[in-house]
């Protein structure tokens, strides 16, 4: 019985791919090197006062996160813009090729305004529910539970905008896919290789923590936030590419 409704839910799903133009296909390259790099440069603020530095560079953060979904990835299918497909119609007297060619783009393309829109609205969505959830995922799994409250949480913001967000963009509310989500039967892309990539690097990130090498970068979450943002790239990259369209366990 489990195998059959497993078999089902694979049946069901399928890998999300970037959009098929050339700035798409750019920007999804350097979109990780982008993230790397300001991280990179705002690192030592990081390490001598997290809670500024993280407050700070949120807002960079989820622009270049949502400049990357409007570009780079599809919208969720409920989350059509503007008028219906059916308004748009081929010229008269257009071959029968091209008129097929010409309903279909316009059934499928909501246009960068609507794309725009779809990641604004999920960006509002990812920081209500992101953070706490993720907080109190990171506080079950050895976080400070009555200290650095507020590093917790930013830490878990910055992670929702790695993790969720482009989750929440692609795939909308969809109860089957949010359910694929949680029981790791959706198959990898870059949406989702960058969730796994982003939770695994938050976890091995924690590893030096307890370590008693007295370095100041050892302080909480400066390890496991760079454990996400390099896990977020790693996975990003093998769920988009290498290990694209294949389930975890599979």
């Amino acid at each position: 019985m489990t195998s059959s409704a497993e078999r089902k839910a694979h049946s069901s799903s399928s890998p999300v791919s970037t959009l098929d133009n050339n700035l798409a296909r750019f920007f999804t390259h350097i979109h990780p090197v982008l993230l790397l790099c300001f991280y990179y440069l705002r690192f030592d603020a990081l390490v001598a006062d997290p809670v500024p530095a993280l407050l700070v560079s949120s807002v960079p953060i989820a622009t270049i996160q949502l400049a990357y979904l409007a570009t780079c990835l599809p919208p969720a299918s409920g989350s059509r813009v503007g008028s219906p497909p059916a308004a748009v119609r081929p010229p008269k007297g257009a071959k029968k090729g091209r008129a097929s060619s010409v309903a279909a783009a316009g059934k499928g393309d909501v246009g960068v305004g609507g794309r725009v829109v779809t990641a604004l609205l999920s960006a509002l969505l990812t920081l209500v529910l992101g953070p706490p959830v993720l907080a109190t995922l990171m506080i079950l799994f050895g976080a400070p539970l009555t200290t650095h409250i507020p590093h917790t949480l930013l830490a878990a913001t910055h992670m929702s905008l790695l993790a969720i967000l482009p989750l929440v963009y692609v795939h909308g509310v969809d109860k089957k896919k949010w359910t694929d989500v949680a029981s790791a039967l959706l198959p990898l892309d870059e949406a989702f290789g960058g969730t796994v990539g982003t939770l695994l690097g938050c976890w091995l990130g924690a590893i030096p923590i307890p370590l008693d090498w007295d370095r100041e970068w050892q302080k909480w979450p400066v390890t496991v936030l760079t454990g996400a943002y390099i896990g977020y790239a790693v996975g990003k990259f093998m769920g988009g590419y290498v290990f694209k369209g294949k389930r975890l366990g599979s």
